[in-house]
């Protein structure tokens, strides 16, 4: 913070600053290069953008239009995700694949890159790492959420460049990211993006959140990660020593896997029909009361056989909120306030199966979509279409209030819809 700080007092060059910033990050993790991003979303867009384009002003300028340039982008299919907006943001092609053949074949004239997402798809890059570089093709791996090894392990695997959120593990500013590899393809990454007048222009990483990235680096190659485990460990010790206190509680450290949002984390289990409390509820109840604690997800619902359980994640916690979330699991747990039971269901399940013409209503628009809703007794499945996109959906009736949840697939994301609602004179709304 003190070196945001002390940047925001002074005015300089920002390529002068960026070279100059660059040689020290190369210092610090064994990297060729480095330069700081607008978080890791915008070091993908930029290195996509200079592996188009280069530093060539001409198709810097042209960018997205990619007639007669390199338009695709090759991903193993366990890498596609919701960041992949990034990438196509450029108007290039995502060619998704499965196995190393496909992927060797998927490499032509008009591959800019290779993105490859750490952890699920570690495979490819040491499989085929090799055969990509010798088409003289780049290869990105995103991990974002990943600890910064020194040496560099993708880098060492095999990996052009390697890209990482700035405001995770590695906490720096929450707008700043990291991107480490070889210093011509980072420094054409750089002209892509603010402040020069590139496509990148708007994805804008300022004096700050340079200096304040470049500290957190610095911080990081001198910090005590072992005792800084051990301090985490203490911190879930405390709260398990408080909730074991409850009969039928339970709690168990789960060790990370892999080095995304590497910290140990503690599940906590109990039998609801005994504490009085299940797990969903419990994780609403802390978020939405003061103090407002987020839990690292439940199980335990509604409509779930699951036990009842929620997980904490002491990395995201600073001295003393083990305090408060220990006293707070304690308070509810032993004493749980009276909570909303689903109401029995007199009634037969109305009728809702068939073909449903549906009207959306955004904050800001509208659609017309439909559903096609099969029925057995109190359960529902079948399918939604979107304007152009449709899956598939299941969910409830009991008496006349309907439920269901749907979800399509587009290029690496997914748009998951949650409907709820009642019957009435043959209309559903809600």
């Amino acid at each position: 913070k003190r070196a945001l700080e002390e940047a925001s007092r002074h005015y300089v060059h920002l390529d002068e600053l960026m070279d100059a910033v660059g040689a020290r990050l190369a210092e610090l993790t064994g990297a060729e290069w480095g330069i700081v991003t607008a978080g890791c979303a915008a070091a993908l867009t930029h290195v996509t953008a200079a592996c188009i384009a280069g530093a060539d002003p001409e198709k810097m300028q042209r960018l997205p239009y990619l007639a007669g340039m390199k338009n695709e982008v090759v991903m193993p299919r366990s890498s596609r995700n919701v960041y992949d907006h990034a990438i196509r943001m450029l108007g290039v092609k995502i060619v998704e694949v499965d196995t190393k053949e496909e992927y060797l074949a998927a490499l032509n004239e008009k591959t800019a890159l290779v993105c490859i997402l750490a952890g699920p798809s570690d495979k490819f890059l040491e499989e085929v790492g090799e055969a990509t570089r010798q088409k003289g093709v780049p290869i990105i791996v995103d991990a974002a959420a990943e600890h910064l090894t020194i040496p560099n392990v993708h880098l060492k695997r095999g990996a052009t460049m390697v890209a990482y959120s700035g405001g995770k593990c590695i906490r720096g500013p929450q707008c700043a990211g990291l991107l480490l590899g070889p210093k011509d393809l980072l420094q054409a990454a750089w002209l892509n993006s603010a402040p020069h007048h590139a496509f990148g222009r708007s994805l804008k990483v300022g004096k700050e959140e340079i200096m304040g990235m470049l500290a957190a680096v610095e911080m990081w190659v001198k910090r005590d990660h072992e005792a800084e485990w051990k301090t985490w460990d203490g911190w879930l010790g405390y709260i398990a020593d408080r909730v074991r206190r409850i009969p039928s509680v339970k709690t168990e450290v789960l060790p990370p896997q892999g080095l995304s949002n590497r910290s140990p984390r503690l599940r906590i289990s109990w039998d609801a029909a005994r504490v009085g409390i299940r797990g969903d509820q419990l994780e609403k109840l802390l978020y939405e009361n003061d103090p407002r604690i987020v839990l690292g997800g439940s199980t335990g619902g509604r409509r779930s056989t699951a036990e009842s359980s929620v997980t904490i994640m002491p990395y995201m916690m600073v001295p003393g909120d083990e305090k408060v979330v220990g006293a707070r699991l304690y308070e509810v747990l032993s004493n749980p306030p009276k909570m909303e039971q689903a109401a029995a269901v007199e009634a037969s399940p109305a009728p809702v199966g068939g073909q449903w013409d549906v009207r959306l209503e955004f904050v800001r628009g509208s659609a017309d979509h439909g559903f096609f809703l099969e029925q057995d007794g109190g359960n529902l499945s079948g399918s939604h279409r979107g304007d152009i996109l449709s899956g598939d959906l299941r969910g409830w009736v009991e008496g006349n209030q309907v439920g269901f949840r749907s979800s399509m697939r587009y290029e690496g994301t997914r748009i998951n819809y949650d409907f709820e609602g009642h019957l009435e004179n043959g209309m559903l709304a809600g």
